[in-house]
């Protein structure tokens, strides 16, 4: 049995309220007032690096959030909740219906369907998200698209369906 305490309790609803905001309400300003005056956003594998309530505020206006394919599915494998962190494994799946800059530059919609798996690192300050570090695998992503062709075992959508394949059997022996 694990024991989430009451500042665990907040991160996780806040964190709830914030994911929330960005794909179901898909309100830019709603997803900032989850985060702190000053949260910073990397895209480890775009080298993306917004820093400052301005600068994130952008990116969710103008480059994120009218930007989320229609038929985005975020799949929950794990989380980790520390005394100012939560860590989540997903796998994450779409349509290539729409140009996605902040994840593909300067990739035209291929409407291939994608599938990969996705770390996230939400930080918070008190009550609100502090920052968010975005990891997944940018060669799996382009070689579904076709943009890349890697003979390379793992750069397919089985290994997001290996992972979940995994954890669920995993998650029916506890």
């Amino acid at each position: 049995m694990s024991y989430i305490g009451s500042d665990q309790q907040m991160m996780r609803s806040v964190w709830q309220e914030h994911l929330r905001a960005e794909f179901e309400a898909r309100d830019p300003e709603a997803v900032l007032a989850t985060m702190s005056e000053n949260p910073y956003v990397l895209l480890i594998p775009r080298g993306t690096a917004l820093i400052g309530k301005q600068a994130v505020r952008d990116f969710y206006v103008k480059r994120f959030i009218p930007y989320i394919p229609s038929d985005l599915e975020l799949i929950p494998v794990s989380q980790i909740i520390s005394e100012d962190r939560i860590i989540d494994e997903l796998v994450i799946r779409f349509t290539h219906s729409l140009q996605m800059d902040w994840m593909l530059p300067g990739i035209p919609p291929t409407n291939r369907k994608v599938e990969f798996a996705l770390v996230t690192i939400h930080q918070f300050a008190q009550d609100k998200v502090a920052s968010e570090r975005l990891y997944w695998d940018q060669s799996t992503v382009l070689t579904q698209l076709g943009i890349l062709n890697l003979p390379v075992a793992g750069t397919g959508t089985g290994s997001a369906a290996k992972l979940l394949e995994i954890a669920n059997s995993r998650m029916m022996v506890r």
